[in-house]
């Protein structure tokens, strides 16, 4: 099976909202196929420097087979959840002047079988971004009980069907484990009653796992903690959501960072202690009708973006 080319969303968008200095220190945070370093890469000149993470082995050799070529690039074989850690070996912490996540999986995981992210082909039921690290849905699904996978359908991929789905599971697996992505995607579609217009029935179990199986809500909640203490004053924060949970998230951190600490009223505090650590910069950008048109995964994508107060 052939792979698509990877299609970086928002990329004009996305780089632009960097505001970047040809001097400067970037970080992309999810290196994906380096459309969005490669851009950043471009405004850059000879001091810039741009530190590319990921923790995906095809991501991290392509990300240096470029870095071969451009010795500007600095890769990190790491999740992006480990940011502060990262940055910190890279000896930058508090002089980035931008910093970019693109949230979610990138097209070559998607379309590759052996990866197991997709149901549109038959593959390993593996779903890890590292393939070498941790443990993949299907043993996941070997040994979580109902109740622990009807949890994560409900509140990883608003399954309201995931009751249904887990005990299927268990059901099945008594018979025979659950080891391809067809495999899960069949029971799914057997046992969910109702079919929203335009999607498979197994896209919201799908996504449910692999953020389980990937800890990406957790590895966000890190980043996230992190980029104040690494951001330079009026560094910026780029963030790219591609659903519902991640984008709460980062809309919530940015909101509450630009607000500042709340105080108990009455408590006497200094304006400097109130003040917040970020501002928003405009508002939550989509994609337009050409880019959907274009790359119909960039769809249900959100960028948000937000500056580090001095």
């Amino acid at each position: 099976m052939s792979v698509a080319p990877h299609r970086s969303v928002l990329l004009e968008e996305s780089v632009q909202a960097l505001a970047v200095n040809p001097n400067g220190i970037y970080v992309d945070g999810t290196f994906g196929r380096g459309g969005h370093a490669r851009a950043i890469l471009a405004r850059l000149g000879s001091a810039g420097r741009l530190i590319a993470i990921d923790r995906d082995p095809d991501a991290v050799a392509a990300a240096r087979a470029l870095a071969v070529l451009d010795p500007r690039l600095t890769v990190v074989a790491s999740p992006f959840g480990a940011l502060s850690a990262a940055l910190r070996d890279a000896g930058v912490t508090g002089r980035v002047q931008g910093i970019l996540l693109d949230l979610g999986v990138s097209s070559p995981q998607l379309d590759t079988p052996g990866r197991g992210f997709s149901f549109m082909a038959d593959g390993p039921l593996d779903m890890r971004m590292d393939p070498g690290t941790g443990e993949s849905a299907a043993a996941w699904l070997a040994r979580a009980d109902a109740q622990a996978i009807a949890a994560v359908l409900y509140e990883f991929g608003e399954e309201r069907f995931g009751g249904r789905i887990a005990r299927a599971v268990v059901a099945a697996r008594a018979d025979s484990p659950l080891r391809t992505t067809r495999a899960l995607a069949d029971l799914v579609a057997r046992v969910v009653p109702t079919r929203e217009p335009g999607k498979h029935p197994a896209t919201r179990t799908f996504q449910a796992l692999r953020i389980q199986v990937n800890d990406e809500l957790g590895e966000l909640r890190r980043a996230l903690a992190a980029v104040c203490d690494l951001l330079d004053g009026a560094g910026r924060l780029v963030v790219i959501s591609f659903h519902s949970l991640e984008d709460r998230i980062v809309k919530r951190f940015m909101r509450d960072e630009a607000h500042g600490p709340r105080f108990p009223k009455g408590l006497p505090v200094t304006a400097a202690q109130s003040c917040g650590r970020l501002r928003l910069v405009g508002k939550a950008r989509q994609a337009g009708a050409a880019e959907v048109a274009a790359n119909p995964r960039s769809r249900s994508a959100v960028l948000r973006v937000a500056e580090r107060l001095p």
